[in-house]
C-alpha cells in the first residue's frame, strides 16, 4: 500500500499518537543518550530545491568550523516526499533532531508531544530578539513554543516581465486588479503564445491549492479555520473559487487540468514558471529567488488579485520553522545548531532570504550588503507590504492537517469536470466543518 500524508497521519491518530515518543512531552529538555555520553551527530532534515540545499550545506560548513564539538548529519528532500518520510520516521522512533516544519503541520506534531519546547533551551537558543508577532506563530494553544520561525512569507503573484513584453501586454496595476482582470491578462499572453507558436501560457495552475482557497476566503471576509470572532468559508465562496478555476482553463488563461498536474509535479526548478514558459505563478514571495536562478529572468512580485478591487487581504505567514524533536538525544547540540542558523551573521549572509525574510530586524540590515538585485525584490516586497497586510490567519489546527490533500483531490475532480462545482463545494465544506477544532 502506498503511504500518503493522509494515511500516515490517520494511522498515527488511530494509534493514539506517536508511541515511540510517548515519554517525551513538549517540555522535555534532555534525551537519554546511548549510555556512553556520545549522543551522535545532530541530524537535520529539510525540504526544498537545489538552491536551498546548496545554501544550507554552506551554512552547515560554517557551523562545523565554529562548533567542532557538534557533528551534523544533513538530509533533505522535495516537499512532495518530505512529510511522508517525516511521519514514518517519527512513527518508527527515528526522527531527525532538527527538522524544518510548516504552518500546516506544526500544531499536529506539537499537540502529539513530538516537538520540544524550545524555551527550555534558552541557554543555547536565544530567540529574544525576534519580533513577538512572528515568534508567537510557533506556539501551541497552551503557549508552548515548538517552532522557531525562520521569517515571513507572503502569498503573492510572481510575474515574468520579459514574457509580458514579448506578448505586448502591459505590466498590470496590482493595486487595483481583480481576479477577472488577472484572467483577462493571462489569456492575452496565452493567445499571443498560440499565434506565435510559443510553448508559453499566461498562468500555470490554479484550483487545487488550499493556499489559494485561503486567500479567496479572506477576500470574502471568511476563513478556512476561523477564530471565535471570524466566519467559516461559505458554500457560495467555494463554488465561486472552483468556477473561476474552470473559467481560467476554458479561456485558455491557464493550462488544462492534466498539464497543470504535470507542471505542479515537475517542481520549482523544472516547472513552467521556472523555465520562462508561464507569465504568472502564485507563490510565497521568497520563492522568487529560486525561480530567478532557474529561469535567469528578472522576475517581479505583485499583490494578489482581489475579489473586490483594492481589497487584497495579503497576510504574513511564518515562512517555515525550525523545530526540534522531543526525543532528541542531543537537545543542546540541536539548540546550538538552530541558534546558529537563525542568528549568526555569517550564516545569514549565506542563507539570505530564501526561506523567508528573517524576523530578526538587525539581520535584515546586515544581509542587504550581500543581496543581489533579484533578492532585494523579495526583501523590498515584504517591507512594502507591511503597511497593508491583514492579520495572519489561525495556524492550521491538528484537526485540519489533512485538509490540503483532501482539497487538492476534490479540486482536481472539479477541474477535470468529474463533478459539478456545487457538489464538490458541498463536500469540501463538510470536510472543513468536521475538521474545525473543538472549542
Amino acid at each position: 500500500m502506498m503511504i500518503t500524508r493522509r494515511s500516515t497521519f490517520a494511522l498515527l491518530a488511530a494509534a493514539g499518537g506517536l508511541p515511540a515518543l510517548a515519554a517525551c512531552g513538549p517540555n522535555a529538555t534532555r534525551g537519554s543518550g546511548d549510555g556512553d555520553g556520545d549522543a551522535g551527530p545532530v541530524r537535520i532534515y529539510w525540504w526544498g530545491g537545489d538552491l536551498r540545499a546548496e545554501m544550507t550545506h554552506e551554512a552547515l560548513d560554517l557551523f562545523a568550523a565554529a562548533h567542532e564539538d557538534v557533528a551534523v548529519a544533513p538530509e533533505y528532500s522535495e516537499w512532495t516526499g518530505y512529510w511522508d518520510k517525516l511521519a514514518t520516521q517519527f512513527a518508527g522512533g527515528d526522527a531527525p533532531d532538527v527538522l524544518q516544519m510548516d504552518e500546516s503541520y506544526i500544531d499536529s506534531y506539537g499537540t502529539r508531544s513530538s516537538l520540544l519546547d524550545l524555551e527550555t533551551l534558552s541557554d543555547v537558543l536565544d530567540l529574544s530578539g525576534m519580533e513577538d508577532a512572528v515568534l508567537d506563530t510557533g506556539r501551541l494553544a497552551d503557549g508552548t513554543l515548538v517552532g522557531a520561525p525562520l521569517g515571513i512569507g507572503i502569498f503573492s503573484v510572481g510575474v515574468n516581465p520579459t514574457l509580458l513584453e514579448q506578448a505586448d501586454v502591459p505590466m498590470p496595476d496590482d493595486t487595483t486588479w481583480t481576479w477577472d482582470d488577472f484572467a483577462e491578462i493571462s489569456a492575452q499572453v496565452s493567445d499571443w503564445a498560440a499565434s506565435a507558436d510559443e510553448d508559453v501560457v499566461g498562468f500555470d495552475f490554479f484550483g487545487t491549492s488550499a493556499a489559494e482557497l485561503g486567500a479567496w476566503a479572506r477576500q470574502s471576509g471568511e476563513q478556512l479555520f476561523p477564530r471565535e470572532d471570524e466566519t467559516l468559508i461559505s458554500h457560495d465562496t467555494i463554488v465561486a473559487y472552483l468556477e473561476h478555476a474552470l473559467s481560467l482553463v476554458e479561456s485558455g488563461a491557464a493550462l488544462g487540468p492534466s498539464e497543470q498536474l504535470e507542471d505542479f509535479a515537475a517542481g520549482v526548478e523544472q516547472g513552467r514558471f521556472g523555465n520562462n514558459r508561464a507569465a504568472f505563478h502564485l507563490q510565497f514571495h521568497t520563492q522568487v529567488q529560486t525561480f530567478q536562478q532557474s529561469s535567469g529572468s528578472p522576475l517581479r512580485l505583485l499583490r494578489l488579485p482581489a475579489r473586490t478591487s483594492g481589497d487584497h487581504q495579503m497576510a504574513n505567514k511564518a515562512s517555515m520553522y525550525w523545530s526540534i524533536a522531543a526525543g532528541t538525544t542531543n537537545p543542546e547540540g540541536a539548540g546550538t545548531l538552530v541558534d546558529f542558523l537563525l542568528r549568526d551573521e555569517d550564516a545569514a549572509r549565506v542563507l539570505r532570504i530564501e526561506r523567508g525574510v528573517t524576523a530578526f530586524p538587525e539581520l535584515q540590515t546586515e544581509m542587504e550588503s550581500v543581496l543581489d538585485e533579484g533578492e532585494m525584490v523579495a526583501l523590498d516586497f515584504a517591507r512594502d507590504m507591511q503597511a497593508e497586510v491583514s492579520s495572519p490567519p489561525l495556524v492550521t489546527p491538528a484537526s485540519g492537517v489533512g485538509f490540503g490533500d483532501e482539497f487538492s483531490r476534490l479540486g482536481e475532480e472539479s477541474l477535470f469536470g468529474s463533478r459539478p462545482p456545487a457538489e464538490v463545494a458541498e463536500e469540501i465544506l463538510t470536510i472543513l466543518t468536521d475538521m474545525q477544532p473543538e472549542t
